[in-house]
């Protein structure tokens, strides 16, 4: 899943879950087929094969870019980062030369297509399917060996991540989706995508009062159970990490820069809740995570591209948000 544009607005007679006119509804993502380590799904796991194409401002595409990295798979799977701004041609690689606003310098990983030599990611998906007329979304796992994308679900690339490239991770003992946590881990996991993950999207895309009063009050409410759930573990699954909390880190990171001003999600800040801010500083102090948070780009995804929201696309400077601080999250819980 991708952030942005990727919606449909649909009224009470449609068929919407909520029944709410002016509710932002996300689309479907477009191909979903499978790694897997035996290769029975048709794409057998190999080094040097796979690809992702991600965008360092995206939260769906952060997850796997995380994951990544946690399993130590950079020397497996290769990465490209699109430039953060898009226009209607959606996400493109640094360096094109078509015309339109000038592509960004300068950034971190940013830079020209070095698998097929695309100047769009559309380009990738018309590889794969020539007829396809949908939204463009990152990440995308591509691979390289039949020049198709795999899949462009984040929930799934993470998953395939986490266990199938096991063989030539780093860290192959890492396991983010453990089966005695499972079912826990997708309980939460729903909520939260539901309410916060996608919740931030439905406040800020809404184009109507009533369907942004709902998703608003639903993701305050989340956002509350998340605090009290937080304040008795030092994880959402206890005391280890797993794949549920980096699929709200991801949003959280991002909640006081931008979806508290830029998508009116402005009853609170991050950092007034103990609990979730210093949850966010435990997992941005994890190893290599830092690294993979790059807010130049995020804040200017979202302000210079979303023009209905930020007409003047000018940028804010803040808010100056201190994660390398004390977070005190080994005190709480089961690690206590």
């Amino acid at each position: 899943m991708a952030d942005g544009e990727h919606r449909a607005v649909r009224g009470a007679a449609d068929g919407s879950s909520s029944g709410i006119s002016g509710e932002f509804v996300r689309g479907a993502t477009a191909f979903r087929d499978w790694v897997s380590a035996d290769g029975s799904s048709g794409y057998r796991a190999e080094p040097n094969r796979y690809h992702l194409y991600v965008s360092y401002a995206c939260p769906w595409a952060s997850r796997a870019v995380i994951v990544r990295r946690l399993k130590g798979l950079e020397g497996a799977i290769s990465m490209s980062v699109v430039d953060p701004l898009r226009d209607e041609r959606g996400w493109r690689f640094g360096e094109t030369q078509e015309k339109g606003p000038a592509p960004s310098e300068g950034l971190p990983g940013v830079g020209p297509d070095p698998i097929a030599g695309f100047q769009f990611l559309s380009e990738a998906y018309r590889a794969t399917d020539p007829n396809f007329a949908g939204h463009v979304s990152v990440p995308v796992l591509w691979d390289t060996e039949t020049g198709r994308a795999v899949n462009n679900e984040s929930a799934e690339i993470i998953r395939m991540l986490g266990s199938e490239f096991d063989a030539f991770a780093e860290r192959p003992e890492l396991d983010l989706y453990p089966a005695e946590l499972a079912d826990e881990i997708d309980g939460i996991n729903e909520r939260v995508y539901a309410e916060v993950n996608n919740g931030v999207y439905r406040a800020g895309f809404a184009s109507s009062q009533e369907a942004y009063e709902d998703a608003f009050d639903r993701l305050f409410e989340a956002l509350d159970w998340l605090e009290d759930l937080l304040s008795e573990r030092r994880y959402l699954a206890g005391d280890r990490i797993t794949e549920a909390d980096w699929r709200l880190f991801t949003t959280l990171v991002r909640f006081d820069p931008v979806y508290h001003n830029h998508f009116r999600c402005n009853l609170r800040k991050l950092v007034e809740y103990p609990h979730l801010y210093g949850y966010t500083r435990d997992l941005y102090q994890q190893p290599g995570i830092a690294e993979t948070v790059v807010l130049d780009q995020i804040k200017r995804h979202y302000y210079m591209t979303h023009d209905r929201l930020n007409p003047s696309r000018i940028v804010p400077k803040g808010p100056d948000q201190d994660l390398s601080g004390e977070h005190r999250r080994d005190l709480v819980g089961a690690a206590a």
